[in-house]
């Protein structure tokens, strides 16, 4: 065998050693890896009469524990079929930019109140509510509901100033009220007008969009 036909030889098999490691890897990141069921809530979401029903789900793959909501909605058949598939809602457990250290946060809770669907999540120095409105197949965000302090030494006390936004965004009317606990008056009402059109959508929303309200 000639110098020429020897490296022929070596190339084919390289090629036929390479094509199912190529083939593997595609497999491995096509699989789906979320797999471990952190939350479920069933309740009417289109307004149809029939139970729907949402799942938050962790990758346990992924060492930076990414989480997917996954809304379902009930069919003229009966069955659910999936409408909502996002993985930018919910900030991973353990985010890249935080070196593999957990975020601080809880995985966020999901309810459903009156055809409402209610993502509450935990924030720096308080918490969040948004409310998620189905129309026209999608889910709109039409209000969100925001409390925070001012403590800095990690707890609150007396003084601690109270901040409760209320953000209707049909309306465009975001009110921010200053209290201290306790305190039957409030320090400071600041009222404005925001209007944001269109609507946000569930499946367009960021866990970093809490900066925006």
């Amino acid at each position: 065998m000639t110098t020429i036909d020897k490296n022929i030889c070596r190339y084919f098999i390289f090629i036929l050693i390479s094509v199912p490691v190529i083939l593997l890897a595609q497999n491995n990141k096509s699989k789906d890896h979320f797999m471990y069921q952190v939350r479920e809530e069933h309740g009417d979401l289109n307004n149809d009469g029939q139970m729907d029903k949402i799942t938050v789900k962790m990758d346990t793959v992924d060492e930076t524990r990414p989480l997917r909501l996954e809304i379902f909605l009930s069919q003229p058949n009966g069955k659910l079929a999936l409408a909502v598939s996002s993985t930018k809602i919910i900030e991973p457990q353990y985010p890249v930019e935080n070196q593999g250290k957990f975020n601080g946060y809880q995985i966020p809770d999901f309810f459903i109140e009156k055809g409402i669907l209610i993502m509450w999540s935990e924030i720096k120095g308080g918490n969040i509510a948004y409310d998620f409105k189905y129309n026209n197949g999608n889910f709109e965000l039409i209000h969100v509901d925001k409390l925070t302090n001012n403590a800095t030494k990690g707890y609150t006390d007396e003084k601690t100033i109270f901040t409760e936004t209320k953000f209707d965004l049909v309306t465009g009317i975001r009110t921010e009220t200053d209290e201290i606990s306790g305190s039957a008056k409030a320090l400071k009402v600041r009222r404005k007008r925001v209007l944001i059109r269109p609507l946000p959508k569930i499946q367009d929303f960021k866990f970093s969009d809490k900066e925006l309200y």
